[in-house]
């Protein structure tokens, strides 16, 4: 059994480490890499086809350096690599190995895009490419984000038929609703006017039958004053 010393030096060694991992925890979450939501995009032959990449960090970054990799069936090499200085400087490429490649993002505005276009591509073009960014400012922190490309012959055309059905339903469903509702207004609207014009009929009607009848508060034939 372990006795109450290294009871203590477990549980100091477990709040230090607690304390650790919450402190490092923001640092790992700051530095952020993205290629968007699509895992693979598509590309025809002999086109040029727009690979993204952004980057945000929490904490700012400067003299930021940038990179991209291209992972192929059976090569794997570097494709372009470059700095950010600041916020408010543009990317500067430092480094090309495909002249067809040239670096289509900007960092200013808070854009933060590395993007690369890669023109007249073919079919070895296919394969896994891999945008890096590492940030002096966060202690050389690294993230990456992985994208594949898949060049075809042609883009093969998406059956829309069913979207459009769901959408022509939907829509009817739609205006079935508001159409019911404006019918209902509309007949809303016409019962009271019909009400209000039978309270007008009474009321009126109710006048001159008391006219008629000699009523107190009716318009009766006035008698001849008695001569004296």
């Amino acid at each position: 059994m372990l006795g109450a010393g290294d009871r203590g030096a477990a549980r100091a060694r477990w709040l230090g480490t607690g304390l650790l991992g919450l402190f490092l925890l923001p640092v790992s979450l700051s530095l952020e890499v993205s290629v968007g939501k699509a895992n693979t995009i598509y590309a025809v032959n002999s086109t040029e086809i727009l690979l993204p990449c952004t980057f945000s960090s929490c904490f700012g970054f400067r003299d930021l350096g940038f990179w991209w990799s291209y992972n192929g069936s059976d090569t794997f090499k570097i494709l372009i690599n470059g700095t950010v200085k600041n916020e408010k400087s543009d990317p500067r490429v430092h480094l090309k190995n495909d002249d067809r490649i040239t670096l289509a993002g900007s960092t200013k505005e808070k854009m933060n895009n590395i993007s690369i276009l890669l023109k007249d591509v073919d079919f070895s073009d296919t394969g896994k490419y891999t945008c890096y960014v590492k940030n002096p400012k966060e202690k050389d922190l690294q993230h990456h984000a992985t994208i594949f490309l898949q060049v075809v012959d042609k883009l093969e055309e998406v059956d829309n038929t069913v979207t459009v059905i769901i959408l022509a339903v939907v829509g009817g469903v739609i205006g079935l609703l508001i159409f019911i509702l404006l019918l209902k207004k509309l007949i809303t609207f016409i019962l009271k006017k019909t009400q209000e014009k039978k309270k007008e009929c009474l009321v009126s009607s109710s006048g001159n039958d008391n006219t008629e009848n000699g009523l107190p508060g009716s318009k009766a034939e006035e008698k001849p004053p008695t001569k004296v």
